[in-house]
């Protein structure tokens, strides 16, 4: 049998059961991939049920909650020379993780493949797609799909050694929008983002997720801890004083403000302000 060219790495938290319909669904592809699960402290025997019923999958099992720097340590674990992302309640649909290979095989600008995602039982096409396919920038000929600087993590095969090179996900994000940053990233460095509508990915919304109010929140700090972390001063300034004005009055961008100030000076000294031309496409890409 053909060996597969791309690994899974799956980062999970206390969803046993999803996981297991994960790992199922991924057991079924052919070839089937190798799986790295790496698990952020779960205390609901995801462990030993990742051992007992799959233990073909390479387990790694930290003791606290990593967020989304979990899935570094599993692209770290991976042989192949692309690593595709699933969420615990996320899958890849038969021949997308061939397609993906096949399209950084011959393409070697690519850095990341943002799939499209159908959403649910119905399979319903996320609204993302629509973003995705009908991105405002300019056309690379070097890329097989529009260009994106932008992708879901349950939906993104990327190449391993460009992932290795932009560092992978920011720990300081922990969770809630942290692939923008890796995006921008992966694009200072010159590498190609794009979308491929043939790729596809399920995802089936976790019945255990947090609490929107908390996903809110975090995805608000994080936007402007990266806005620090890369923005020119320009961007940053005005992003903060926006959501200073907003805090006056919401209580989530209070507490959004409250926690990006709280990692401001760890923003600030990691910063890597991004070359002229990612600005001016996400200029665009904000002027939507």
């Amino acid at each position: 049998m053909t060996e597969s060219r791309v690994t899974v790495v799956v980062a999970t938290r206390d969803r046993r059961d999803e996981l297991r319909r994960t790992l199922t669904h991924l057991g079924r592809l052919s070839p089937p991939p190798p799986v790295v699960v790496v698990d952020n402290g779960s205390t609901d025997g995801t462990g030993e049920a990742v051992r007992t019923d799959f233990p073909d999958v390479e387990l790694v099992e930290h003791d606290h909650n990593l967020g989304c720097a979990a899935r570094n340590t599993g692209v770290a674990r991976a042989r192949t020379p692309y690593v595709a992302f699933s969420d615990d309640d996320s899958w890849w649909e038969e021949g997308a993780l061939e397609a993906a290979a096949d399209a950084f095989d011959a393409h070697p600008r690519v850095g990341l493949v943002a799939a499209a995602v159908l959403v649910g039982a119905d399979g319903r096409p996320d609204p993302v797609n629509a973003d995705l396919a009908h991105s405002p920038l300019p056309a690379d000929e070097d890329l097989p799909g529009p260009r994106v600087l932008g992708f879901l993590a349950c939906a993104a095969v990327v190449r391993r050694s460009a992932f290795v090179q932009a560092g992978g996900f920011d720990p300081l994000l922990f969770f809630g929008g942290e692939e923008a940053l890796l995006a921008q990233d992966l694009a200072a460095l010159g590498w190609g983002l794009c979308h491929l509508p043939d790729v596809r990915a399920h995802h089936h919304p976790s019945s255990l997720r947090p609490p929107s109010t908390w996903r809110r929140r975090l995805e608000a700090r994080n936007a402007l801890l990266a806005a620090w972390l890369r923005r020119r001063p320009g961007v940053a300034l005005a992003r903060t004083a926006e959501a200073a004005r907003r805090s006056l009055n919401d209580p989530d961008s209070r507490a959004a403000l409250t926690g990006a100030l709280r990692l401001m000076p760890r923003a600030v000294a990691g910063r890597r302000p991004l070359p002229a031309r990612v600005e001016r496409d996400l200029a665009l890409l904000e002027s939507r």
